[in-house]
């Protein structure tokens, strides 16, 4: 992991909502609507790996179509590399697809399994013009196998012949194939074999150091975003809830909710896994088709007050030490660090 903090962040995301509106009958009479997405705001720096993490469902895989244009908006500012491409239309995106591209879940169906490993990795620089003649295509597919850990001689298989692991490698040389800045990945090792997944990881680790890539990492498993991240959001139904530098979010963290899923970590010491306290989450997820009013997690938080209910909390900063051990710019979205209330 890298760090090359810059004044203007790479991407930034202020109130961004995604809204899904539900619809009966004959006529598809609107009749409410699922806010998968509800004011989420973070900013993604240059060279480093924000972690994006949380229950299945919470609004994470929408975040990140919502991020790259593929999902049209409610609401909210996108601003990505200084420009504002919020309203851009999709001829006006095209160009911007070149510095923004994603690497999927699943391996399996991410590729097409009636082309070649060469075609699927060059598909990218044919449809930007980049191919120039079929030698230098040749030189940057093969050149691109390398780069992921693949010997340029498979280039001429089919999908079905790599494993999952290679597929996952091919999927990620193909996002690396018009140079991009910012790199999606959406739970990009789920889908393996644990002895895989840190294989992976530490190839997007690499390949970061080596290429000055940014990432925005979504993942619901906690370990496997902790050894990529530099800085970690946590999601809960549409929302953030929580910002903070990995190591001070898994040293201390703040929100409820973080609390209740670090806790569901099992130690590898017995002994401490025994004697630790346990903070279990009571009752389902709501549904986003109707949401808590105020803070959305308060229906399930052991330190519930009476204004969780009625109010909902903003994402503040930390300041003068409102949170200990972390830093100026962590953020927490809990009434308990109000200042306001006490």
């Amino acid at each position: 992991m890298s760090l090359a903090i810059n004044e203007e962040p790479l991407l930034k995301v202020d109130d961004l909502k995604v809204h899904f509106t539900l619809t009966e009958g004959f006529m598809q009479r609107p009749v409410g609507s699922v806010k998968a997405v509800d004011g989420v705001s973070f900013e993604l720096r240059h060279g480093e790996t924000f972690g994006l993490v949380g229950e299945s469902g919470c609004g994470k895989s929408t975040t990140a179509l919502a991020v790259l244009r593929m999902q049209p908006l409610t609401g909210g500012l996108i601003k990505f590399e200084g420009n504002d491409i919020t309203h851009l239309e999709p001829h006006q995106m095209r160009p911007l697809r070149r510095r923004m591209q994603m690497v999927y879940q699943d391996p399996f169906s991410s590729l097409n399994p009636r082309m070649r490993i060469r075609d699927i990795i060059g598909e990218p620089l044919l449809v930007h013009g980049l191919a120039t003649d079929r030698r230098s295509f040749r030189a940057r597919i093969d050149e691109l196998m390398d780069m992921v850990g693949l010997l340029p001689d498979m280039s001429d298989r089919y999908p079905h012949e790599f494993s999952g692991g290679q597929r996952q490698r091919i999927g990620i040389a193909r996002a690396l194939a018009l140079e991009p800045s910012l790199i999606i990945c959406d739970e990009p090792v789920s889908a393996l074999d644990v002895s895989i997944q840190a294989q992976v990881l530490n190839l997007l680790m690499d390949l970061q150091r080596e290429l000055g890539l940014t990432y925005l990492f979504i993942a619901h498993d906690l370990s496997v975003v902790r050894h990529i991240s530099d800085r970690i959001g946590v999601m809960y139904l549409g929302r953030i809830v929580e910002i903070a530098g990995r190591d001070e979010l898994f040293a201390s963290p703040k929100h409820p909710y973080t609390q209740a899923l670090l806790s569901s970590i099992p130690l590898p010491d017995p002994t401490l896994e025994a004697t630790r306290p346990q903070q279990l989450i009571v009752g389902e997820v709501p549904s986003p088709k109707t949401p808590p009013s105020g803070c959305h997690f308060h229906p399930r938080c052991p330190k519930v007050m009476n204004v969780c209910s009625v109010h909902s909390p903003n994402l503040e900063m930390n300041q003068a030490g409102s949170f200990p051990n972390h830093s100026d710019e962590s953020q927490v979205a809990c009434h308990l660090y109000d200042a306001s209330l006490g």
